[in-house]
């Protein structure tokens, strides 16, 4: 795919770093920097990229198939 984009001063800078470092071309050091950036974002969280929800036990149950019992239990009976 050709396209034309402006790059962050920054951001040339490690394109042309990594340029002179491998002797690559700027397309090839663009892609080698995304596709570094996409593997990091990939490892940074938990893995795969799930998300996982952490609970705690209260010690307290409440049963959840009736909402309005559930919200009458927990918020009071005036909550209504």
């Amino acid at each position: 795919m050709r396209t034309t984009v402006t790059l962050a001063k920054d951001v040339a800078a490690a394109v042309a770093r990594l340029r002179r470092q491998r002797g690559l071309g700027v397309s090839e050091a663009v892609n080698e920097l995304a596709r570094a950036g996409l593997a990091a974002q990939r490892h940074a969280g938990t893995p795969h990229g799930e998300f996982r929800q952490h609970s705690l036990a209260l010690g307290i149950r409440i049963d959840v198939s009736n909402v309005a019992e559930a919200l009458e239990q927990l918020d009071g009976p005036s909550a209504r």
